[in-house]
């Protein structure tokens, strides 16, 4: 294999948190950290942090003579959110010396705290074959180049992941989990998709962005279509957000799972999108961030999905898969994911003539032995890359640079149109239904929307609003008195993406009769065995 030498390059990163939404008032802080970065051919060295509260500015870095700072050639620009980060080859730089960071927002100047540091030259590895395929990970493997996909799940009671023993442990991508359809889960995404982004590739991994998908409760073909470009402008503004694409980073991925749409109050789904709708709304989504991005993106999901809820489409086989299949072992030269354990094929967009899957990731465990890696939670999704190193840098190849246009906007206008209200009596809930739009006409794509009565003395027993598409919920109201409660209809977002909003609303309900008191029955205590459910999973 030959050589691959990197040369300086300057990459800023950001969260998709919106500056906006922070404090102007608030005192500007600034973090560094330096790593020896691990490479092929010639040593390299990452400078990284973030400005906070999220802001742009002016990043350069400086070191100590042993008389006094001196700056460097090093700088960039932190994005929006104030991420930044700067990676040169270590001879750019004295092998072991004293930094820091500084950043200009306007006139004011603002230091980090100093970092002392040495270059590491066991980081420095002689062929791509050496960087990517360590010995003892091509034992696990069967020789292919090994990852994971992380989330916030792998951060139990907010403890950080050592990317760096990830590293040591023989993984060299890692798939982040970076935006979600439903609110509240999209919220703590933002949390923790920067600060592993920056750390993982300071550590050496390659990193990808996935975003995790709800099919919208409709049957318009149109309605479809705009719900998906919307999700995909989620991740778009995502994306753009960290800066774009740089040298680290894989395509994004479309986690694509589930198809249901509607569920009753135990949870169980009693509707599902049709196959049909299900295959446009992610022939779509991928089609909108291929031609954005120029880069396509990976779809993730399990083949007996693939085969139920999704038709067969020529569209979808164009875009790489990301195929989970659990309980055979990538070592093994005669497994094949996607394939059915008994007698005959699964059918669907990447299916083989010989019954396989078309994949290009696969994700082999989701029981991969946390502390080994690392990560602070028990367990660790497994995964692997079918194809050389070569396959696998020919992936990071070309970058996406937002414009300003392409960022999120901040408090956007917005326009609120209720749909229905649906009522009957204080013994039922209150149903209503609302769409809420942005200034161009497409759905809002964060925030949600409450009822709020006017009086300050009613207050309403439960709350929920349920999405059923981008920009578009149905609020279920409970314990509203009988009469008529005025009040406001209004869609938030904490965010401040969207502009908030709010409509007047007056709710008439009428008594419901008295209901006869009901004394539960007592149902027995059944005590459960425990179940391993990595019984059937590989473990290391």
């Amino acid at each position: 294999m030959k050589r691959v030498a990197f040369f300086l390059a300057l990459v800023v990163i950001a969260t998709g948190f919106n500056p906006a939404a922070n404090s102007a008032t608030a005192k500007t802080s600034l973090t560094l950290k330096v790593e020896s970065t691990p490479n092929a051919g010639e040593s390299l060295v990452t400078f990284y942090g973030q400005v906070k509260p999220a802001a742009k500015g002016a990043i350069t870095i400086d070191t100590f003579d042993g008389v006094a700072w001196k700056a460097t050639p090093l700088k960039t620009t932190s994005a929006a959110s104030g991420a930044w980060r700067i990676t040169t080859v270590a001879t750019a730089i004295k092998a072991e010396g004293q930094y820091r960071a500084q950043v200009v927002i306007g006139k004011k100047k603002t230091l980090s705290k100093n970092a002392n540091f040495k270059v590491d030259l066991t980081k420095t590895f002689a062929t791509t074959d050496d960087l990517f395929i360590p010995t003892e990970t091509g034992k696990l493997t069967g020789g292919r180049i090994q990852g994971s996909d992380i989330s916030r799940w792998q951060h139990p009671n907010d403890q950080p992941i050592d990317f760096k023993q990830m590293f040591d442990a023989g993984m060299r991508f890692v798939l982040i989990k970076g935006s979600d359809a439903q609110e509240k889960a999209d919220l703590e995404t933002m949390r923790w998709l920067v600060g592993d982004r920056s750390a993982a590739q300071a550590a050496g991994l390659y990193t990808g962005m996935y975003h995790f998908a709800y099919m919208p409760n409709s049957t318009d073909e149109a309605y479809v279509i705009r719900d998906a470009k919307a999700q995909a402008q989620k991740v778009l503004w995502r994306l753009a957000s960290l800066g774009g694409y740089n040298e680290r980073d894989l395509p994004v991925a479309l986690d694509l799972e589930n198809s249901c749409v509607k569920k009753n109050s135990s949870g169980d789904c009693i509707k599902t999108l049709p196959r049909s709708l299900v295959t446009l709304w992610a022939e779509t989504w991928l089609e909108t961030v291929e031609e954005k991005t120029g880069r396509k993106p990976f779809l993730y999901s399990y083949a007996q999905f693939l085969e139920g809820a999704m038709e067969r489409s020529e569209k979808l086989r164009q875009y790489p898969l990301w195929l989970a299949h659990y309980g055979i072992h990538p070592a093994d030269p005669i497994s094949k994911p996607g394939q059915r354990a008994t007698i005959g094929c699964f059918v669907h967009s990447w299916s083989t003539a010989n019954c396989s899957s078309q994949w290009q990731i696969w994700q082999y465990s989701s029981c991969g032995i946390g502390k080994k890696y690392g990560v602070p939670s028990a367990r660790l999704d497994l995964n692997v890359f079918r194809g050389t190193p070569e396959t696998f840098l020919s992936l990071i190849k070309g970058k996406w640079q937002p414009e300003q246009v392409d960022l999120m906007p901040v408090n956007e206008p917005t326009k609120l149109n209720l749909i229905s209200v649906t009522t009957t009596d204080t013994n039922k809930p209150v149903f209503i239904n609302v769409e809420v739009f942005r200034s161009i006409g497409t759905p809002v794509v964060t925030g949600t929307v409450v009822f709020r009565p006017t009086d300050p003395k009613i207050k309403i027993k439960k709350q929920t609003p349920e999405r059923n598409a981008s920009g578009r919920w149905e609020i279920k109201i409970e314990g509203l008195p009988a009469g008529a409660t005025a009040g406001t209809l209004n869609y938030v977002d904490i965010s401040k993406t969207h502009a908030d909003n709010e409509m007047p609303l007056i709710i008439n309900l009428a008594q419901g009769p008295d209901l006869p008191t009901v004394t539960p029955t007592p149902k027995p205590t059944i005590t459960k065995k425990p179940t391993d459910g990595c019984a059937k999973q590989i473990k290391h």
